[in-house]
């Protein structure tokens, strides 16, 4: 078994539909698939340019507690996501970012931090992957960004141990669940 690192950013439920919209956005501009069309708990929709189970068949998560995508993202070039697209024949877009994926996320409608809020896992799908967003500023800085962006609450760096992660960012309201100090440099 490999590395899985990733990204996980705690929200509140009601924010949910807004993080993923914010989520596409990341997305390349071209579309390798079909789109995804989701109902969320509540009954809102939302129409994403993943896959669900590497499917594109409607998702309706209204009786779920998770909704698992299957991601391609854009991240901003740095030393460490240029080495690793050279490595993997990478261009970059037209926009200057790399497109990268699998970036695998499970959307939790009830963290296992904390019931009270939704969790968006991002994973890396394999070790190379893991190793990149272990050391890529300007990944974290997307994730930090988009946390800050949606009203997240908390964005952690998760090494997969089961420890509870790196807190990354943390928004000025001080209602969500104190995690351990940053041990990293944050972007």
């Amino acid at each position: 078994m490999g590395l899985t690192y990733g990204y996980d950013v705690y929200l509140r439920p009601r924010n949910v539909a807004g993080a993923l919209a914010a989520v596409a956005e990341l997305a390349p501009p071209s579309r390798d698939v079909p789109p995804l069309d989701v109902t969320l708990p509540g009954g809102e929709r939302i129409t994403l340019p993943f896959t669900s189970g590497f499917g594109s068949e409607p998702v309706d998560c209204s009786s779920l507690d998770t909704l698992d995508l299957d991601t391609s993202l854009m991240f901003p070039v740095d030393d460490a996501v240029r080495a690793y697209a050279e490595s993997y024949g990478l261009p970059p877009e037209e926009n200057g970012r790399v497109r990268i994926g699998y970036v695998y996320l499970t959307v939790r409608f009830r963290s296992f931090l904390d019931p009270r809020y939704t969790s968006l896992e991002f994973w890396a799908a394999t070790s190379g992957m893991s190793r990149l967003f272990e050391r890529s500023a300007s990944i974290r800085g997307t994730f930090t960004d988009l946390a800050a962006v949606v009203g997240a609450e908390c964005c952690q760096f998760d090494v997969g141990d089961g420890s509870p992660g790196e807190v990354c960012w943390v928004s000025g309201e001080a209602g969500f669940p104190p995690g351990p100090p940053p041990s990293r440099g944050s972007a």
